[in-house]
């Protein structure tokens, strides 16, 4: 967290940017990257949906930021880019309204997920392998956010149709 925060700090010194997250996996590292981060900075927060498995594999808006961003510094803060999906949609639909710049900033990447290559990520914590994780913010089925740490969740301590959905 340091060392992004580090670098978050070298590359906006003196542009005040706006940090964006997604609810709710992303706010525990939101917080931490703030307090990691030496300049000043604003927060907001924005939630999305994926649509159910049915539809297209499409993202919709729940909430949208509270703050315009036309002429800031926007940097979004993701728990976990995977295929990308999530981000491009994010992305797209933040770069409308015309932010100075878009960057993005990753607790976790799995580049060999991606379905989508044209992604603002600038920063990651780190790659991670292919395994599912709790703890941290990120939860499964709303359980285990509030761990304090990540840890990888077994399959086979799964119930079937969670596993299914993996």
């Amino acid at each position: 967290m340091t060392e992004l925060g580090r670098l978050l700090a070298g590359d906006y010194e003196g542009r005040e940017p706006l940090l964006v997250a997604p609810l709710k996996s992303s706010a525990v590292f939101l917080v931490d990257l703030s307090r990691a981060t030496g300049v000043a900075h604003g927060i907001d927060l924005i939630e999305l949906a994926g649509y159910s498995s049915g539809d297209d594999g499409g993202v919709r808006l729940l909430k949208d930021l509270d703050q315009p961003i036309a002429g800031r510094h926007v940097i979004l803060v993701e728990d976990v880019v995977d295929t990308g999906l999530t981000l491009h949609f994010l992305a797209r639909t933040l770069a409308l309204r015309e932010p100075a710049s878009l960057s993005a900033v990753a607790l976790l990447d799995r580049p060999y997920r991606r379905l989508v290559d044209d992604l603002p990520l600038r920063y990651v914590g780190f790659t991670a392998p292919d395994e599912l994780f709790a703890g941290y913010g990120l939860g499964l089925d709303e359980r285990w956010r509030a761990l304090p740490d990540l840890h990888f969740v077994a399959a086979d301590a799964l119930p079937a149709a969670a596993a299914d959905a993996a």
